[in-house]
């Protein structure tokens, strides 16, 4: 094989290995807001399990005050739901619906 054949074989191989171009679609725009549990001076340099706890009790208390929509109330809900694992929840939703959870929630 020449040269010339050789190098004619290698660029139609080449050629053929291309990933075919992609379409010419425009994907509408998603905007994410990303956000997790703002400083709290209580908990400055600890371990965020109380942190976590805390904003778990200050949630309900503030739901069982002032209603789900009020906005402290979303913050609480935000951070416990960023801090606490998802198993200390399930255990805690099930504490609290058999009326066995260790904090006072009025």
């Amino acid at each position: 094989m020449s040269d010339d054949a050789e190098s004619q074989a290698s660029l139609s191989l080449a050629h053929s290995l291309a990933p075919a171009p992609l379409p010419n679609h425009t994907l509408p725009q998603q905007t994410f807001v990303l956000q997790t549990a703002s400083f709290d001076a209580r908990f400055p340099n600890t371990n965020q399990s109380r942190h976590c706890f805390q904003a778990y009790v200050d949630y309900f208390k503030c739901v069982n005050h002032k209603g789900e929509d009020f906005p402290a109330c979303k913050t609480f809900y935000r951070t416990y739901h960023s801090l606490c694992p998802n198993e200390w929840i399930a255990k805690w939703d099930e504490q609290r619906e058999a009326n066995k959870f260790p904090a006072k929630l009025e």
